[in-house]
């Protein structure tokens, strides 16, 4: 049986951004509970007791703490059921999390060569004790098994897959650690259960809905895709930002080439959209964008929804 939690459901800052007016902002903070987000990450496990993360958010310690399946078993002194790490790419809001779990407990980071060589070239990562914390390569197109700490068998395949995107904007004018040629900065994961052959797709970050994007998620039971922006202007439009959504690495949900539209045809179980930014109005429960989102047969979560294949 594999299970999901949403840990959050955010873009970068979360919502409400600690340095945002925006009507989404708030609105959130208005309301409470009910509209804020932390940054976008999953947790999956096959068993109910070990479980593997999609990114580390800056909100990693809140979000474990709020979700009960991610305690220490009781009684234990030093415990996590967290055996493992995946990102799917360099930003800070995947990766920055990493550091709130420097105090010892063994797990292991995944990522493709050209985000650890990010890792690598910066020393504050180095808390990390990598006896503690192994860095694990992962390439395109090559399943594995995530492995619990003490190297068994998880039971669940991994199969990451280049979406198209773009390197972490910090590095943008500079040298890119990993070397500037070929894909590996923006990551799909293919997450299965080999026992049951269930499987979902994550896929947080995503410039363009390709043709072979479409191929490979189709038929899927459950699909988490890049929801960042409504429109490709909106950052512009609101008075937030210089940057459209594709040049940060984000296609829009509307639009004739917006994930609504270019996903429509699919047969998927279940859709739902992630790394939600405070400027997108989809994330208004009363906002004609969020109904015509739902109308088309997507979910916008909240942080701690679970759902069980």
């Amino acid at each position: 049986m594999l299970r999901v939690v949403v840990l959050g459901a955010g873009a970068g800052g979360g919502v409400p951004q600690w340095n945002c007016g925006c009507e989404g902002c708030r609105a959130a903070r208005e309301n409470g509970h009910e509209l804020c987000r932390t940054q976008a990450s999953v947790a999956f496990s096959g068993d109910d007791e070990h479980w593997f993360l999609i990114n580390a958010s800056p909100d990693l310690r809140q979000q474990l703490n709020a979700t009960p399946r991610l305690h220490p078993k009781a009684g234990a002194l030093r415990h996590t059921p967290v055996a493992g790490v995946i990102l799917t790419n360099s930003e800070v809001d995947a990766v920055a999390g990493l550091l709130s779990m420097r105090e010892g407990s063994p797990f292991t980071v995944y990522a493709h060569e050209k985000v650890l060589a990010i890792l690598a070239s910066n020393s504050i990562f180095n808390v990390l004790n990598e006896k503690n914390v192994k860095r694990q390569p992962i390439g395109i197109g090559e399943p594995f098994e995530p492995r619990l700490p003490d190297g068994a068998r998880s039971g669940l395949e991994v199969l990451p897959f280049a979406v198209p995107g773009k390197s972490a904007w910090y590095l943008e004018g500079k040298v890119h650690p990993g070397g500037e040629s070929g894909d590996g900065d923006t990551l799909g994961l293919k997450i299965s259960d080999k026992s049951s052959g269930k499987c979902f797709y994550f896929i947080a970050a995503c410039a363009e809905v390709t043709d072979a994007l479409k191929a490979e998620i189709d038929g899927a039971a459950l699909v988490f895709f890049d929801g960042t922006v409504w429109q490709d202007d909106e950052m512009i439009r609101c008075g937030l930002g210089h940057k459209t959504g594709k040049s940060m690495g984000h296609v829009a949900m509307s639009g004739e080439n917006g994930a609504i539209a270019r996903l429509a045809d699919l047969s998927i179980g279940r859709k739902i959209f992630l790394h939600i930014n405070n400027s997108n109005p989809a994330l208004l429960p009363a906002s004609p964008e969020r109904k015509t989102a739902e109308g088309a047969g997507w979910q916008i979560p909240a942080d701690g929804t679970e759902i069980v294949l």
